[in-house]
């Protein structure tokens, strides 16, 4: 089953920068589940437990999808072969769920820069998978933007200069198998969104993803801990924010490009995460960061650029946060 939507790389741009934006703005929100305060004036929020809140956004999410596209397309059209659920469930569980989870295990053992500046290794690992199985051909030009993009998000984060980064040996292992994650669902989500369309990609890697913390942390366990109706309505807006919204963009734009440009644009992230705690949390950017930033967008820029040797070999999707 193929897709019919043709690629068309600008329209990639947006969604996997819009992508980006949304997790931002979740990074910013991110604030509340981890230390009770959604912003510097003290609003209070019971703080959250990482795990529920990489379970909750992922099955509120499901819960809010699902009777929608059934609605839109109606049940029969949304089933895709047996033989085709392990791919999309693998997506869930090796990709969406364990990156979700272990970045913020690395967040509570060390702290966000050095969580964000590790899991965004994950162009590396995309770009060295795709030399390795001869997908793409060696290009000074994607290295370097790759390179730029990775500097950039540590200078972005403050990792350079601020005494921000902390060592610690599960928080590390966490961030980096993170990264693993990130690069796998990029790599593994193009192939499947070459046969399917983005929304019922989304759909079965979201039920892979919900059944596997189902059997991880069942039902009565979150009761158990009795949530007020503050943190429910906060779970509820951030699971539209950090997965909903930001994985059907993600996938929409994985649809029009390749991996490797697909998660180097990913790397704007940890850019609108700066920008947005400055607006918004009151944190000043440093000059060190500022010049990341700009790296970021070098990055992009350079990475989009055409290169006449690579044409023929982009890993670009016939017409699937």
């Amino acid at each position: 089953m193929t897709s019919s939507v043709q690629p068309r790389p600008l329209r990639g741009y947006f969604y996997i920068g819009s992508a980006a934006f949304s997790w931002g703005i979740s990074a910013t929100l991110g604030r509340a589940a981890f230390t009770g305060h959604l912003f510097k004036s003290g609003t209070a929020l019971a703080a959250i437990n990482p795990l529920i809140i990489s379970q909750s956004r992922v099955t509120i999410s499901l819960v809010v999808l699902l009777p929608l596209l059934i609605a839109r397309r109606g049940a029969s059209a949304l089933k895709v072969p047996t033989r085709d659920l392990l791919q999309f469930f693998l997506l869930g569980i090796l990709g969406v769920a364990a990156s979700n989870y272990l970045y913020y295990l690395a967040i509570q053992r060390t702290n966000v820069a050095t969580a964000i500046i590790l899991q965004y290794t994950a162009p590396v690992w995309v770009l060295v998978y795709t030399l390795l199985r001869g997908q793409q051909r060696p290009s000074w030009r994607r290295s370097a933007a790759v390179g730029l993009a990775v500097i950039g998000c540590a200078l972005a984060v403050g990792l350079v200069g601020s005494g921000g980064f902390r060592m610690d040996p599960i928080g590390v292992t966490a961030a980096l198998l993170a990264a693993f994650s990130f690069a796998f669902y990029n790599v593994g989500g193009h192939k499947v969104l070459a046969r399917y369309d983005h929304w019922k990609v989304l759909l079965w890697v979201l039920v892979g993803t919900a059944a596997f913390w189902m059997l991880v942390n069942p039902p009565w366990k979150i009761v158990a801990a009795h949530y007020g109706p503050a943190q429910w309505a906060f779970m509820a807006v951030f699971s539209l924010v950090s997965v909903l919204l930001p994985f059907s963009c993600y996938f929409a734009g994985l649809q029009h490009l390749e991996p490797t440009r697909a998660i180097v644009v990913s790397c704007l992230e940890p850019v609108f995460s700066i920008l947005l705690a400055a607006l918004v949390l009151g944190e000043l950017l440093h000059p060190m960061q500022t010049v990341g930033i700009v790296l970021v967008l070098v990055a992009i820029v350079l990475i989009q650029m055409p290169e006449k040797a690579a044409r023929q070999e982009e890993l670009v999707v016939e017409p699937i946060e």
